[in-house]
């Protein structure tokens, strides 16, 4: 390795996350972390500092060149270091190492954009938690109308005798008639099974109220959308602005693309002036949405990570590398560029690339647009109120009854009520004593 290096070298870098970022006074960022291990191998110090005037380095129509390519050819820094896209025209004026990170051309776009229609969507409404507190508020209604007729006397006056015509199975199919608003008879009869038969229909009434809201806004949202898979889906269509970043590497390609779905890309871009000044903007943009950023994948990989909200279209095109940019004929390309290499065989650059593009995204199992549990908390709450109050009168009910019989019977209350609670709750000997009755 050639040991021409100076003893302090100019770096010369832009802000753009995680790349290079603030803290304090200090720099840090996958470039510094990499520029670091750069500087143990090679054996170099450096001094960082900030590009003047924010760019990459484009060169305008009088050849001149701007960013930090133009800083390295001026003599103004020795090494740039950023996400610098390695091109040929880059290549003629600086000298470039060998990519420390390879990516290409890709698509950002808002999820509601790119998602595709699926054959559960009617479920979307509501989020997964809400379904299963719907499911166990059907339960325990048809449960607790089981139960409330059972205890009531008003509804079941003689159980010696008489049939119970709330069993559990008309229960749970009297609660589905109601949630479908079909009704299915016949209805309670004692106050306590009304109390709860009515809570029941006015938690039904404001959920189906919910859901068909919620679910004709979700399509109707929905419809204003298409489907972006890839570059033809977003050059076929004319209602979802699209850009990239002015005066970067990506409208480069497309610019000097002879493929015709490139070129009318960039015809696009051109004709409407959809450019964007800065990675930020397009992620803002995109966040916006009604605006697909084309950038490269990489950077597009970190926006994804760090907003929830965007997804990064599986199509890549263009693979290039970043390079670290060095002047011509500078003797530490050689050394810079084994380095990379030995830090890509060793898993550092691996290491790098996920520390700093780590996702702080949980797990998306629903849409933004679904409700919430907590905001239906006040349909469960009178639900749960209604289920109380006709299982206390309920029981109210039966011990008034057994007062009476008490006094007429001259037994304790207690033990009247016990009896009676266990006949109600006896489903299979509750008709033995009339049975045995009538075989004697």
């Amino acid at each position: 390795m050639c040991n021409a290096v100076q003893s302090e070298l100019r770096i010369t870098t832009i802000k753009q996350e995680p790349y290079t970022v603030s803290k304090g006074t200090q720099l840090e960022g996958f470039c510094m972390d990499l520029l670091s291990e750069l500087g143990k191998k090679v054996g170099f110090k450096y001094r960082v500092q900030l590009v003047k005037d924010g760019a990459y380095g484009r060169q305008d129509d009088n050849g001149n060149w701007n960013g930090m390519i133009g800083e390295v050819m001026r003599g103004e820094a020795d090494l740039a270091i950023a996400p610098l896209t390695l091109t040929a025209a880059r290549e003629k004026v600086v000298g470039m190492t060998k990519p420390f990170m390879q990516t290409g051309i890709s698509i950002l776009l808002r999820k509601d954009i790119s998602e595709e229609t699926g054959f559960f969507d009617f479920l979307t409404p509501f989020t997964a938690e809400t379904w299963v507190g719907i499911l166990i508020a059907y339960l325990g209604t048809a449960a607790c109308i089981f139960v409330v007729a059972r205890l009531s006397p008003c509804e079941w006056s003689q159980p010696q005798s008489e049939h119970n015509r709330f069993s559990l199975l008309h229960s749970l199919w009297y609660t589905a008639g109601a949630l479908t608003l079909q009704g299915a008879g016949p209805h309670p009869k004692a106050l306590s099974g009304r109390v709860v038969c009515c809570s029941w229909w006015l938690f039904t009434v404001i959920l189906l109220a919910c859901y068909f809201s919620n679910l004709g806004s979700s399509k109707s949202s929905e419809s204003t959308h298409l489907t972006v898979k890839g570059f033809e889906d977003l050059a076929n269509q004319d209602i979802i602005k699209y850009g990239c970043l002015a005066g970067s590497s990506t409208l480069a390609f497309f610019k000097n693309s002879n493929n015709p779905l490139y070129r009318r890309i960039y015809e696009h871009m051109e004709r409407s002036k959809s450019f964007v000044s800065s990675m930020d903007e397009g992620v803002r943009r995109a966040k916006e949405g009604n605006f697909a950023f084309i950038g490269e994948s990489v950077s597009l990989d970190l926006a994804e990570a760090r907003h929830c909200e965007l997804v990064r279209a599986h199509e890549v095109i263009g693979m290039r590398g970043y390079s670290i940019a060095a002047p011509l004929g500078s003797p530490i390309i050689k050394n810079l560029s084994v380095a990379i290499l030995q830090l890509n065989e060793a898993g550092e650059l691996t290491y790098l690339q996920s520390k700093w593009w780590a996702s702080s995204c949980m797990a998306d199992k629903a849409r933004s647009s679904a409700v919430q549990p907590h905001s239906l908390k006040g349909m469960f709450l009178v639900l749960s109120l209604g289920l109380g109050l006709g299982t206390l009168l309920a029981i109210l009910e039966l011990t008034s009854k057994s007062r009476r019989n008490a006094a007429e019977q001259k037994k304790s209350c207690c033990t009247v009520l016990t009896e009676e609670l266990s006949l109600r709750l006896r489903t299979s000997n509750a008709n033995r004593p009339q049975e045995n009755v009538d075989k004697a």
